[in-house]
């Protein structure tokens, strides 16, 4: 993923709809550039190209959402992925910075396993021949692509792992970590009961919000894994908390990130 494709997808998402010709002209580069430009992002299920067109696709599934704030996201998912080391075995939950997330482990071919109850992230992973995945089972959410249900506690029980890496839905000093969706925060809750370490891994906007089902105390959690532009409120809070921090720079190259400990 280049910078101009990364450009071409804030554009895109920006306008919703953008001409070929018009990014052509905007990234000074040949139309042919920008067609070659735009079947990548759309094999990757980041936008479509509807009559000479690049449109946005903004769905409320995790690839829709994954197309949102790209570069972002895929910087947060970088800094995760560098808590991993090779030959670990971990689980990951649905999410658009989680399904980047286990990209970003399957493309360093470290020899990871990853345990996770996305069908999203499994086919996703599908191209990666030495990342092995280990789906749980359970009852199929088809926008989300998740397994939920008692089956998901089930498989799960049969592992223990190091680390589980989620997403959430929102944060408050009040409401600690909050979910949308009470199928899926029970899921991750199982999942959460075979980890020593729950690593929560998201955007610093969902901080100040709070979901409709309560999803982990602050105490529960061992690290989370944001972008710097997390309020420092919060920060203050989560360092008193005994969280550990791990901030990817917003506006950096992606490689970049800072570390608070409590």
């Amino acid at each position: 993923m280049n910078e101009r494709r990364l450009q071409i997808l804030q554009l895109v998402n920006s306008e919703q709809r953008l001409p070929v010709k018009h990014l052509a002209a905007t990234l000074h580069v040949s139309q042919v550039t920008i067609r070659k430009d735009l079947a990548f992002l759309e094999a990757r299920g980041l936008l479509r190209r509807e009559h000479g067109s690049a449109v946005a696709d903004q769905g409320d599934d995790v690839q829709g959402r994954m197309a949102m704030n790209y570069a972002g996201k895929l910087r947060i998912a970088q800094a995760a992925a560098a808590l991993v080391p090779s030959g670990e075995t971990v689980m990951i939950e649905s999410g658009s910075c989680c399904a980047l997330l286990a990209e970003a482990l399957a493309a360093a071919q470290r020899a990871i396993t990853i345990i996770t109850n996305s069908v999203f992230i499994a086919e996703r992973l599908r191209p990666f021949q030495a990342t092995k995945v280990i789906l749980l089972g359970g009852e199929y959410q088809k926008q989300s692509q998740v397994l939920v249900g008692p089956l998901v506690r089930q498989s799960a029980s049969a592992f223990f792992v190091d680390k589980l890496f989620l997403g959430t839905d929102g944060f408050t000093n009040a409401a600690g970590f909050s979910g949308k969706d009470l199928l899926r925060t029970e899921a991750v809750k199982a999942m959460a009961a075979r980890a020593n370490k729950v690593i929560i891994v998201t955007e610093s906007h969902k901080f100040g919000r709070q979901g409709v089902v309560a999803q982990f105390a602050v105490d529960d959690v061992h690290s989370v894994v944001t972008d710097s532009a997390l309020p420092p409120q919060f920060t203050a809070d989560l360092r008193r908390s005994g969280v550990q921090l791990h901030l990817a720079d917003v506006g950096d190259d992606g490689k970049q990130t800072k570390e608070e400990r409590p």
